[in-house]
């Protein structure tokens, strides 16, 4: 098999395990999934607020959704439940927040509005929301609301921001909610941190040695001192008359 027919079953296999898993689990905060393919089986993880309604009464609620996954074409699957510490920051758990809210007949813009105050106070870089379909009358529009910093291209976009859309079903037809949350890990090159500098940062200058501190030898001033002395002996010596006289 190519590269990529591989490429394309997976992500069609991945596809049929989310829509179950959203669909089994709307009422116990599904996350989404990640896949992982071993020689033992497949290893997939699951991202919930509620763990208890996921594994259910002595393990049967998840021993139901392994059998049903498995009747899909996973071969061996093996499901491991992790909580979602801040669900805020999770675009599963925000788009279905917004679809449930629209479905008790709150004005989507109230539920995006709502949606939007929470993640960014949960610490979020940047949230875009986008709400498509008949939401006024029978001719389809759609509205964005974006806050802080997103990325549309590059490897910041593809590692640190997350998109999730969830259906809704309204009497004036079908509307599609698409949350996009940038992490608050987030690392950008044109970002730059100034934190953790010094207060103040004393600079001394440093004092030149002075000649008579270095290597070289100082002038000998006695030597020559001595030689004039011994020439004046000489002259002396050589003329004995002026001492006479």
């Amino acid at each position: 098999m190519s590269a990529t027919k591989r490429l394309m079953k997976d992500s069609l296999e991945k596809l049929k395990v989310d829509e179950l898993l959203e669909r089994e689990l709307k009422e116990a905060g599904y996350g989404g999934i990640s896949i992982t393919k071993t020689p033992m089986g497949t290893q997939i993880t699951l991202y919930t607020m509620r763990p208890g309604r996921v594994i259910g009464k002595r393990g049967q609620t998840i021993k139901e959704l392994s059998t049903r996954i498995e009747e899909l074409g996973i071969p061996n699957p093996q499901i491991a439940v992790v909580e979602v510490e801040v669900p805020e920051l999770d675009p599963y758990i925000m788009a279905s927040r917004i679809a449930s809210s629209m479905e008790r007949g709150v004005h989507y813009r109230r539920a995006i509005f709502w949606a939007v105050r929470r993640i960014m106070a949960a610490g979020a870089y940047g949230v875009e929301i986008e709400v498509r379909g008949k939401l006024r009358s029978n001719r389809g529009r759609y509205e964005i609301v974006r806050e802080g910093f997103i990325p549309k291209a590059g490897q910041p976009a593809l590692e640190y921001s997350k998109t999730a859309t969830i259906p809704v079903k309204l009497k004036l037809g079908i509307i599609g909610v698409t949350v996009t949350i940038v992490s608050p890990e987030a690392k950008f090159p044109d970002k730059v941190s100034l934190e953790n500098l010094p207060e103040k940062v004393e600079v001394t200058a440093e004092e030149e040695p002075s000649p008579l501190e270095e290597d070289e030898e100082p002038p000998e001033v006695e030597e020559e001192t001595d030689e004039r002395e011994v020439k004046k002996e000489k002259k002396s010596n050589a003329n004995p008359e002026n001492e006479r006289d």
